[in-house]
């Protein structure tokens, strides 16, 4: 209901005359573009070089407030007002993440807020003198340092530039993408890293699964596109498009020249997406780690799957396995919705799917020629991508049904 609120709040924003936007803006362009700076999707059907800068301010204060998370912004604010946050909150904001103790949430909150502001803080500079670099003014520079700086924290993939970040120098390549890592890996696990520093607390099994996951993927997304494009791709664009895919939108080539095979493996990091508590989108990487672990742990015939010396429940990899259906299952719907009121072909309706359900944001380009229905199904699916595995969780942490009755069991060929 909060995103929903958000989301709504940001629409009449967009509408009000100081807005203004060089070819109009209808309601449901607006909705649109509301919806994906809220769900940090980056998807646009106006271009967002077409506002006025209090329509790019806009756009960048929606983005803020839904990658932090309004529950996570609204608790930070009773926080920093009242000194403290009531202990049925506390209980709420811990049961979402499984990996710190309910004395931590009132620290975690305040933690939240600094990592985000000051990783966006160093962030903008360092893009403001990469933006210097690429030969602008230097208010126009600060500016958009700090735009692309949210964005990219956020991993939200919206640029002020209509090609996005083709053709930036490296500067802006490799600050962007480190800040699209620092915004994927979830807030918990920089707050263990920070205190691992700090305390030499040992790492959770989450962060040890997390920093593992994120960085296979990494390397294996940089080598495969440096393969599948027969080394045409230049190593930081394949570095920068391996990194940007999985949550952030932008990119620094333009998609619709690659090769199918290129186009496939982007679908999938898409798909898997970005880490827990973090503000990108997915099925996450600890779903992922646990689905694939899963089944090499079957194929090895052992009962339990165990991962440094721990054993995974089967509750968790019923819920993993859950998801990663039910992400399929909703994609496909949409997609289908989609073919049938269209005619676009089925690798971009797929591409689009797929980025708007992962709140990714990359485009074949078909997202601003979509009829009214597709833009309401793609809007449903940056919802659903954004907030839907929350309530799923919270589903099934809050009751856990006990069944006292015992049946036989039989066997399934």
């Amino acid at each position: 209901m909060s995103f929903l609120g958000l989301i709504t709040f940001g629409t009449l924003l967009l509408k009000l005359p100081f807005v203004e936007h060089q070819n109009g803006l209808n309601w449901i362009d607006a909705l649109f573009t509301s919806t994906s700076a809220v769900c940090v999707t980056g998807l646009v059907t106006v271009k967002t070089s077409g506002f006025n800068v209090p329509g790019q301010l806009v756009v960048l204060l929606l983005i803020q407030l839904g990658g932090i998370g309004i529950m996570t912004m609204t608790s930070s604010f009773i926080l920093a007002i009242r000194g403290n946050i009531r202990l049925k909150h506390r209980v709420l904001f811990s049961q979402l993440q499984d990996n710190f103790y309910l004395q931590d949430a009132n620290s975690v909150l305040q933690r939240i807020l600094a990592i985000t502001f000051v990783t966006e803080l160093i962030g903008g500079l360092l893009l403001f003198f990469g933006f210097l670099w690429q030969g602008l003014s230097i208010d126009k520079a600060l500016y958009q340092g700090f735009f692309h700086s949210i964005s990219s924290f956020c991993n939200a993939g919206f640029s002020t530039y209509d090609n996005s970040l083709i053709g930036m120098n490296v500067v802006i390549k490799y600050t962007v993408s480190l800040l699209i890592i620092m915004g994927g890996l979830g807030y918990f696990v920089i707050y263990e890293l920070m205190e691992k520093c700090k305390n030499k607390r040992k790492f959770s099994l989450h962060t040890k699964i997390v920093l593992l996951t994120t960085s296979v993927l990494i390397i294996v997304g940089v080598l495969l596109l440096a393969l599948f494009e027969n080394g045409q791709m230049d190593l930081s664009d394949a570095i920068f498009q391996s990194v940007t895919t999985r949550t952030a939108g932008f990119n620094t080539i333009d998609l619709n020249q690659m090769r199918f095979a290129s186009i496939f493996l982007l679908i999938v990091l898409m798909f898997i997406g970005a880490s827990p508590g973090s503000t990108g989108g997915g099925i996450k990487t600890t779903t992922f780690f646990v689905v694939i672990y899963s089944i090499i742990s079957v194929l090895k015939g052992k009962s339990e799957v165990i991962v440094f010396k721990r054993s995974i429940s089967n509750k968790f990899i019923i819920k993993s396995f859950a998801t990663s259906i039910l992400y399929f299952l909703i994609i496909s719907i949409g997609v289908l919705l989609i073919l049938e009121t269209s005619e676009f072909k089925l690798e971009d309706v797929l591409f689009e799917a797929v980025s708007a359900m992962g709140t990714v944001g990359l485009s074949m380009g078909i997202t601003p020629s979509l009829n009214g229905f597709g833009k309401t199904i793609i809007i449903l699916l940056m919802f659903v991508g954004r907030v839907g595995p929350a309530p799923f969780a919270m589903a099934t942490l809050i009751k856990t049904k006990q069944i006292k009755i015992k049946y036989p069991r039989e066997e399934i060929y």
